[in-house]
């Protein structure tokens, strides 16, 4: 399996009896998502390559390549690109959002014309970005479920979760999904903002849960929740492992980003989770380097 996040991939591949258990011993389907945060689990044959402006691409940054500015306030960052053209086959791609940072046409579009005929499964709220691009849409409301079958006969079953509403309170939710393996030995529960409905979930269960941890404010409103809210959406669906989302670490421009501020940190959610869910572990990803995921 590889899930794509902001392009930078991770991927499971079937490995024998090594230990720890890859994820994709269990979710064998690649998947591409294009979500915020910037990790990889077990990238095969990813290609880092220079810098090459007529490229369509995403950046790449770890603290390893981060280097201050002597002339400036700001910090600079050596950027690692990883291209379309870089990506290993893909089985599916995953769109939770219909925003422009989840479902970007200036990557999309590129991606379209390599592949047409790609699997893509999405909210109803991109069905007016995602039908001109792609013939092999899927659109999911909150419940409903789709299987995906790989290239080599594996597959998956995806289900919608409700996520956010970013509208009026009338306008349908953004999605969140659960991934759920063959026989179902393992789930993976997904969704960028940490905002998710109790009771939809409390009869499921996942894995591992890929999440915000660190709130984002805006002055008087919660634009991406995280802390005590990603400790309970973890004991609610009884996760064994979480996955912090890095979306605070991107580099953004803007108004409303010199507005947003940070709360919380890695650190105090671990300390959070540790009183409510203390076998829970946290694995914190690098970009661009595996993160393998011991079997539960």
């Amino acid at each position: 399996m590889a899930v794509y996040c902001n392009s930078a991939p991770f991927s499971c591949k079937a490995w024998r009896n090594r230990d720890p258990t890859p994820l994709s011993a269990l979710l064998p389907t690649r998947l591409f998502s294009l979500l915020q945060p910037p990790f990889s689990f077990h990238p095969d044959r990813l290609k880092l390559s220079t810098c090459r402006w007529d490229k369509v691409a995403s950046a790449v940054v770890s603290e390893e390549s981060a280097v201050g500015s002597s002339s400036s306030g700001t910090d600079v960052f050596n950027l690692t690109y990883l291209e379309l053209t870089d990506l290993p086959q893909v089985d599916c791609l995953l769109i939770t959002q219909s925003l422009d940072d989840h479902c970007h046409l200036k990557t999309l579009k590129p991606l379209s014309e390599m592949s047409p005929n790609l699997r893509v499964i999405a909210t109803p709220n991109a069905k007016s970005l995602l039908d001109p691009l792609f013939r092999n849409v899927t659109y999911l409301e909150p419940g409903q479920e789709s299987e995906v079958e790989a290239a080599n006969g594996s597959k998956v079953r995806i289900q919608a979760t409700a996520g956010p509403v970013l509208g009026p309170p009338w306008q349908r939710p953004e999605n969140g999904y659960l991934v759920i393996s063959p026989q179902g030995q393992l789930t993976l529960y997904y969704e960028p903002h940490c905002v998710y409905n109790k009771d939809f979930l409390e009869k499921e269960h996942a894995d591992i849960v890929i999440t915000p941890v660190i709130k984002q404010l805006l002055p008087n409103f919660t634009l991406v929740s995280g802390q005590e809210d990603a400790v309970q959406l973890a004991k609610l669906l009884h996760a064994k492992f979480i996955v912090p989302m890095k979306n605070g670490d991107l580099d953004s421009k803007g108004f409303l980003a010199s507005i947003v501020q940070g709360e919380g940190t890695i650190e105090s959610f671990k300390e959070l989770l540790s009183k409510e869910l203390p076998d829970a572990k946290t694995l914190e990803p690098t970009p661009g380097e595996p993160l393998q995921i011991p079997p539960p």
